[in-house]
C-alpha cells in the first residue's frame, strides 16, 4: 500500500470515529488498480490506454440499517464527512426496512497475492504493440472483412478492515488477450469471437502463440459462413466445457445465490438436500481453481472456501453472503463481494463448476448415431427466468454427431429447457475439466459487474431442445 494514500492510523481512526459516532459495525474497503489495454484493428492501433485508479469505500451499521459512503480522496477531513455520510444514511433508512444481521465469523488477519513472473512495466510499448500487430495480421485471411484484437493487463488490491478485528489484503494480477473476426461469403456474413485470460503475470502473454490463436478463429468464422442451420428438434447433445460453464453459470449459478433464495426468487428454493440432478452431477463453487479468476476472501473478509451446491444430484447447498447466511441459520460461503470500493457486497459466484467424471470425449461419442456435439466458442449469450428455472442460449458454432463421429459444421444453433429436467438427463460426465475467465468482462447483477470463473467437463444430456430451422 502506498503510505500516503492508506495508512494502519488513519483506518483505525476512522473505525473509531465510526463507532463513537453510532455505529454497530463499521468495514472500510481500499481498492487500488493499475490497469492497461491495446486495440489493433485490421493492422492499425485504435486505442491504447493505461489507467491508476484508488479509492475508499465505508460502510456501517446503525441497529440493523446499512449506510454506505465513499471517496477518492484520502484526507482525514474528507473521509471523516464520509463516515457521517454513511451514518446518517443509516440512520435516514432505519424505519420500514429489514434489517441486515451478520452471521458470525472469525476475524481473518492474513495477506494473498495471486502468483506472477512478470510486470507489464518490463515490456516496453513497441514490443506490446509488436505482439499484438503480428497477431492481428496473421488473423487476415482472405474472406475476412474485419479483424479485431485486444490486449489487456490488470492489478487489483484490495485491502479490507472491519470494527470486528479482520484485516485482509488481496492482491490480484490478470493478463490478457481476445481477438474477433468477421468472414463474408456472398451476402452472408458471420462473426467469431474468443479470448484468453488468466490470473498470472505477462509471463502469460509472452507465452502463448497468439498468431495461432488469432488465425483459427478467423478460420472457424470462414468455415461457419458456409455452414448450414440445423434443423429444429430434440436431440442428444455433447455440451462442451466452455458451453458447460456458461449455461450452468446462468441457469443454476445465480438460481443457487443466497440472496434470491432467501427472497423467493429461485426454482431451488425449498429444495435443500433433495434430489435435482442425475447422481452423475457435483457442482461446486470455489475460490482457487487452475484456470478461474482468483478470489481467495470475499468483500466482507470471509475466506472463500469449496462450496459444494450440488452433491451426486442432490442439492446440498447455497452461495452465502453473511447477511444472507444469517437469514437461513447457516454460516457466509465467502460469497459476498462488489464490483469497487463504493459498491455493496452482493451474493455473487466465483468460480462455478461442474466436476469432472470419468469419461473420454471418445467414449461420450462412442453410440450416438445422430446428434449435436454443442461449442461455447463464439457463443453469444441468451436469456435466463432465474425464478423458473428456464434458459434459452445461443451455442457458437457446433457439429453435427453421426455415428458416434464429429461430422460437418453448424451455425445459427440455439438451445433451451429448464435447468432441473437438463441436469436430470446428464447421462455422462467427461474427465477432462476446463475452468476458464475473462479480463475483458463479467457477470452482471444489480448494475455490478464482477469476474467469475466457469466450465466444466464435456457432458452428455440424454435430450436437449435445439432451435434452428423449421
Amino acid at each position: 500500500m502506498e503510505p500516503d494514500l492508506y495508512s494502519q492510523e488513519l483506518v483505525e481512526h476512522l473505525i473509531e470515529y465510526a463507532t463513537r459516532l453510532g455505529a454497530d459495525y463499521v468495514a472500510l474497503l481500499f481498492q487500488q488498480e493499475d490497469s492497461g489495454s491495446m486495440v489493433v484493428e485490421n493492422g492499425e492501433l485504435k486505442a491504447f490506454e493505461e489507467g491508476k485508479s484508488s479509492g475508499l469505500g465505508i460502510r456501517v451499521l446503525v441497529d440493523g440499517a446499512l449506510g454506505i459512503a465513499s471517496s477518492t480522496k484520502f484526507s482525514l477531513q474528507v473521509l471523516k464527512k464520509s463516515v457521517k455520510y454513511a451514518l446518517g444514511m443509516a440512520k435516514a433508512s432505519k424505519k420500514g426496512i429489514e434489517k441486515t444481521c451478520l452471521s458470525d465469523i472469525e476475524p481473518l488477519r492474513k495477506t494473498i497475492e495471486s502468483a506472477w513472473e512478470k510486470n507489464p512495466d518490463d515490456f516496453s510499448d513497441e514490443e506490446k504493440l509488436k505482439l499484438l500487430l503480428e497477431a492481428n495480421k496473421a488473423a487476415q485471411l482472405e474472406g475476412i472483412v474485419s479483424s479485431n484484437t485486444r490486449m489487456g493487463w490488470l492489478t487489483e488490491r484490495r485491502l479490507f478492515q472491519s470494527s470486528e478485528g479482520a484485516l485482509v489484503e488481496t492482491t490480484v494480477h490478470m493478463a490478457g488477450l481476445a481477438h474477433s473476426a468477421i468472414a463474408r461469403s456472398g451476402e452472408r456474413m458471420e462473426s467469431m469471437f474468443d479470448s484468453k485470460s488468466r490470473c498470472a503475470g505477462f509471463e502469460f502473454i509472452r507465452d502463448v502463440d497468439w498468431q495461432e490463436f488469432s488465425s483459427n478463429i478467423s478460420k472457424t468464422a470462414l468455415k461457419a459462413v458456409e455452414a448450414v442451420t440445423p434443423e429444429s428438434g430434440t436431440y442428444k447433445v455433447i455440451a462442451d466445457p466452455e458451453l458447460v460453464g456458461l449455461i450452468f453459470h446462468e441457469a443454476l449459478g445465480h438460481a443457487s445465490e443466497g440472496d434470491l433464495v432467501t427472497s423467493g426468487e429461485s426454482v431451488l428454493e425449498g429444495l435443500l438436500q433433495k434430489k435435482v440432478a442425475s447422481p452423475l452431477v457435483t457442482i461446486v463453487d470455489q475460490g482457487i481453481v487452475e484456470g478461474g479468476f482468483y478470489i481467495p476472501v470475499d468483500d466482507e473478509g470471509v475466506e472463500k472456501k469449496k462450496q459444494v451446491v450440488v452433491e451426486k444430484g442432490f442439492l446440498r447447498g447455497f452461495l452465502h453472503s453473511r447477511s444472507s447466511a444469517m437469514r437461513l441459520g447457516c454460516q457466509s460461503t465467502g460469497n459476498a463481494r462488489c464490483q469497487s470500493f463504493g459498491d455493496k457486497p452482493l451474493v455473487r459466484q466465483t468460480n462455478y463448476f461442474i466436476e469432472g467424471g470419468d469419461r473420454s470425449l471418445e467414449e461420450l461419442l462412442e453410440g450416438i448415431d445422430a446428434g449435436i456435439y454443442l461449442c461455447g466458442k463464439g457463443a453469444r449469450g441468451g436469456e435466463v427466468d432465474v425464478g423458473r428455472g428456464a434458459f434459452t442460449f445461443n451455442s457458437g458454432p457446433s457439429f453435427v454427431i453421426r455415428k458416434g463421429e464429429l461430422a460437418e459444421m453448424i451455425r445459427g444453433v440455439s438451445v433451451g429447457g429448464m435447468v432441473l429436467d437438463t441436469l436430470n438427463y446428464v447421462i455422462g460426465v467427461g474427465k477432462d475439466v476446463s475452468i476458464q475467465t475473462s479480463i475483458f468482462g463479467g457477470c452482471g447483477k444489480d448494475g455490478q459487474r464482477a469476474r467469475v470463473g466457469h466450465g466444466g467437463p464435456h457432458i452428455l444430456i440424454e435430450k436437449m431442445a435445439i432451435g434452428g430451422r423449421s
